[in-house]
């Protein structure tokens, strides 16, 4: 079953090509995996884009592991945008679990490496169009922008709601206002049940 995202689709389908990294952000399971991996790799495969355009990585997958150093996560992407003439779309999920590691190059306690050196350089490839999600609390903190030095997007993706979920089950509108209705029954009962019982009712 397909859940419909059509509101955050719109955001990421009026930001593609704009030269800045999307960011994706949101608590856990808040649908930021299938909005990136699914519902816009569905789209960008309808609109004519090969799977070999789209670099896919889930970077909280242990099979990912090596790919959470900052220098190996470059290399990889980099070796698969092999075509200048052809666009590419980067799309890194849970980017957080990059660590930060010692700049080898540079003989200096302080020379560190993180995922925004990783991104910042990528941004520098014309053919390639940056997504990327994250959902601890460095990701959602406001500076995420200012690391990216103005050059980020960012959208918050928050988790389903009741009304989106009937929705694309189908519900009717009827059923979904008796729905609710009984829902706020429920609510009330449950709040009014202990009062009663203080009240020795």
């Amino acid at each position: 079953m397909e859940f419909n995202r059509n509101q955050y689709m719109q955001k990421l389908l009026t930001k593609m090509h704009n030269g800045r990294v999307k960011i994706i952000t949101g608590i856990r399971r808040s649908g930021k995996s299938y909005l990136l991996f699914e519902l816009f790799t569905k789209y960008l495969r309808k609109n004519g884009i090969d799977d070999a355009q789209i670099i896919s990585l889930a970077l909280d997958d242990l099979a990912n592991a090596r790919y959470r150093n900052p220098l190996e996560l470059d290399k990889y992407v980099r070796g698969k945008i092999t075509d200048k003439s052809k666009q590419y779309y980067v799309l890194m999920d849970e980017i957080q679990f990059v660590t930060e590691i010692q700049n080898p190059y540079v003989p200096n306690d302080d020379a560190k490496l993180t995922f925004i050196d990783v991104i910042l350089g990528l941004m520098k490839i014309k053919n390639a169009d940056i997504y990327v999600t994250g959902s601890n609390s460095k990701m959602l903190s406001s500076d995420i922008l200012t690391q990216f030095r103005d050059r980020g997007d960012e959208s918050e993706c928050i988790p389903f709601r009741l009304l989106n979920f009937m929705r694309c089950m189908k519900v009717s509108r009827g059923m979904r206002g008796l729905i609710i209705i009984r829902m706020e029954e429920c609510l009330l009962f449950r709040l009014f049940l202990p009062m009663k019982r203080r009240a020795g009712i």
